[in-house]
């Protein structure tokens, strides 16, 4: 029964190079992640230098607040994280080195910049992580403009 089934009905192979439809990618969500662990970490750094943390550094609403904050950083960091390496892995082509040649370098650097975001508070480190989310924004459209043009 299966054989005569499996007869009556053709498969056919198809190739794609990304999981989603072509122009469904965009850095902008990668940014805003990179944006928000930057308010975050600043966010954390006020509550930290702020009278009221000074005076009941132990009270359960600055420890709710800045519990808050910092699990918002963390994920915001994964998420940027993954947003990142998703345009390297799905969107970016051999072809495209020829157009940004130095993009796994900055891929490699940002996503570290990622790691080390979600592990510490780190203000210089963010405004980093968010430069470098701009360059491979960048880069990104460098590529589809270079695309575009073929």
């Amino acid at each position: 029964m299966y054989k005569k089934i499996k007869n009556l009905i053709t498969i056919d192979e198809v190739y794609a190079h990304c999981d989603v439809p072509c122009g469904l990618y965009d850095p902008q969500a990668a940014l805003m992640a990179a944006n928000t662990v930057r308010v975050m970490v600043k966010q954390i750094r006020d509550i930290e230098k702020s009278d009221q943390y000074l005076a009941t550094p132990a009270s359960i609403q600055i420890q709710n607040d800045l519990t808050r904050r910092i699990l918002t950083k963390e994920q915001h960091a994964e998420l940027c994280k993954k947003e990142v390496l998703i345009l390297w892995t799905d969107y970016f082509k051999e072809e495209d080195l020829s157009t940004v040649p130095n993009l796994h370098e900055e891929i490699w650097k940002t996503v570290k910049l990622c790691s080390y975001n979600k592990q510490n508070v780190d203000a210089e480190k963010a405004e980093e992580l968010y430069s470098q989310v701009e360059l491979i924004a960048d880069m990104f459209n460098k590529v589809v403009e270079q695309r575009k043009s073929k």
